[in-house]
């Protein structure tokens, strides 16, 4: 169970998932459509990130101060289409580097008018278990190349409609979720390709605006389910919640999450680059 692996997950905000059954996958690819038509009828609006942003998070695992992950926003262009390039790091630390010492890198080049992923990179160190992935999206061709670097084998995949990477897709949603329109109990599904593993579906559920305390004060904000796979990680398909500021610049606030053995939590710890002023409700 690598539980450090999961903690620098779990802070990529959207991100974590899990496989449904198939039927349950079936279930809603007719709303994931449905989505993402209605995401893209909608008149574009000012996005809520820039180039420059960063964000960093504490994963507590009980009382343990496990780790601390990173999110940095930088421009690149690829072959000519100007991209967002975020790095994503995470790090063990003090007495849990010790005991199991973690190193992740994860990468993402995503267009900036469109939100298309055209690169995504997957370098991780968890106690020796290593991974070395390098995932190019060829959107002309609707084809995906994965290169598994470390085992020097290559998988290709059919593109699906909006498909996107692990990191992309935290940033597409935060651009293309209409606020106003969220409804208490509904769900926003995608697809996502970020492993040899294939096409997963994703799936998470709003449930409405709570206030959280936190280091800087008082944060309005949206709160999400993403649905994971119960079992050996997880107690149960909605062990996982999410926080989001309800503000324009829509950053992760919280994530907590239920285990089969104990708990864990991640809050923001800092912040810089936004691109829109953060809203703390003062007393």
């Amino acid at each position: 169970m690598r539980i450090f692996l999961l903690l620098l997950l779990l802070n990529f905000g959207f991100l974590s998932f899990g496989q449904e059954a198939q039927s349950d996958a079936l279930a809603y690819n007719t709303t994931y459509h449905n989505t993402t038509k209605s995401l893209k009828s909608k008149k574009k609006k000012e996005s809520t990130f820039k180039a420059g942003e960063w964000l960093k998070f504490r994963m507590h695992y009980g009382a343990l101060n496990a780790s601390y992950a990173t999110l940095h926003v930088k421009s690149d262009k690829i072959n000519g289409v100007p991209v967002y390039h975020v790095v994503g790091k995470g790090k063990t630390t003090g007495w849990a580097s010790i005991f199991f010492k973690v190193d992740d890198t994860y990468e993402s080049y995503f267009g900036k008018e469109d939100g298309r992923p055209y690169k995504f990179v997957r370098k991780i160190d968890e106690g020796g278990y290593k991974k070395d992935l390098e995932i190019n999206f060829d959107h002309e061709e609707k084809k995906a190349v994965l290169n598994d670097k470390k085992n020097k084998k290559k998988t290709k995949f059919d593109l699906q409609d909006s498909i996107q990477d692990l990191i992309s897709a935290f940033y597409y949603l935060r651009n293309n979720y209409d606020a106003d329109s969220l409804e208490v109990g509904k769900s926003i599904t995608m697809k996502m390709l970020y492993d040899d593993d294939g096409i997963f579906n994703f799936k998470l559920k709003y449930l409405g605006k709570e206030i959280l305390k936190t280091k800087y004060g008082k944060v309005e904000c949206h709160k999400f389910r993403p649905f994971v796979q119960s079992g050996r990680v997880f107690k149960e398909q909605e062990s996982l919640s999410l926080w989001v500021s309800a503000d324009d610049n829509r950053i992760p606030i919280r994530i907590s999450a239920e285990l089969a053995v104990g708990a864990i939590k991640a809050d923001i710890d800092g912040y810089n680059g936004l691109k829109h002023q953060f809203k703390i409700i003062m007393d």
